[in-house]
Formats: structure tokens, C-alpha cells, sequence
């Protein structure tokens, strides 16, 4: 196992869940429920096991960020480059080879709109390259 920076790893597991607060919150939250095709009677009945929800996600975001940690521990001996520059660059080589190829299912699977799949797409490219930086810089 690869020494990694925990307190790092911490850090950007809360940056994940802030970004994902604002960004299913005030910056995209209407336009992604109206595609999700959500009602205010879901939101309402969805509250119920809202923190179990949560909990698991923040399991999953630092699980990402432990995962990217060591992604960029390997990176930075293979393409020396180094910093902030690395764990983002790290960060959206992953967003492309495994967030856009599974991501895409929405779309061609479960007929969800374009729209719905950049919103979601999009919160992990910017929290991938959020995240690489901070760990990029740490690790």
C-alpha cells in the first residue's frame, strides 16, 4: 500500500460533498430535478432516509479520494509533473476514461436527456480536478 496524506483525503471528501451541495443545490438543482423529472412530492417523500443517503456518499467521495490519491502518487513518477497540476490532470484522465464511458448510460439506456448527463458528468469533472489539486498539492 502507498503512504497517502489521510488528512488530505478528509479534506477533499468534504470539498466533494460541498460541491455537491451546491451543485444539486443552487447552481443546477432546478434544472436537474426537471430531468430527473422530480416533483415536489418526491423531493418531500425522498427526504426519508436522507441520511443514510448521504452517509454512503460520502463514503463514495472518499473512496474517490483515496483512490485519486495513489493515481497521482503512481502519475507523478511516470510523467514528471508534480502539484496541483498533476492531481488535476489526473483528475480529468479519470473523469474521461471511467465517468464519461459509465456516465453515458443515462443517456443511451435509460433515455434521460443530454441535459441531465452534463449536469452530472460536469459535478465530477470539476470535483475530479478540485480534488486532484488539493491532493496533488498534499500528497
Amino acid at each position: 500500500m502507498v503512504p497517502v496524506n489521510y488528512l488530505a483525503i478528509i479534506a477533499s471528501t468534504i470539498l466533494m460533498m460541498i460541491l455537491g451541495y451546491a451543485w444539486y443545490g443552487p447552481i443546477f438543482g432546478s434544472h436537474w430535478s426537471a430531468a430527473m423529472g422530480f416533483t415536489h412530492e418526491h423531493h418531500a417523500a425522498n427526504k426519508k432516509g436522507a441520511k443514510t443517503r448521504y452517509l454512503i456518499m460520502t463514503l463514495g467521495a472518499f473512496l474517490m479520494s483515496f483512490i485519486l490519491a495513489h493515481a497521482i502518487i503512481f502519475a507523478e513518477s511516470f510523467m514528471q509533473v508534480s502539484g496541483a497540476f498533476a492531481g488535476m490532470l489526473v483528475g480529468v484522465m479519470n473523469w474521461l476514461g471511467f465517468i464519461v464511458p459509465v456516465s453515458l448510460s443515462i443517456v443511451l439506456w435509460d433515455n434521460k436527456p443530454w441535459k441531465l448527463w452534463f449536469i452530472n458528468a460536469g459535478y465530477y469533472l470539476v470535483g475530479l480536478v478540485i480534488i486532484g489539486a488539493v491532493l496533488g498539492l498534499w500528497v
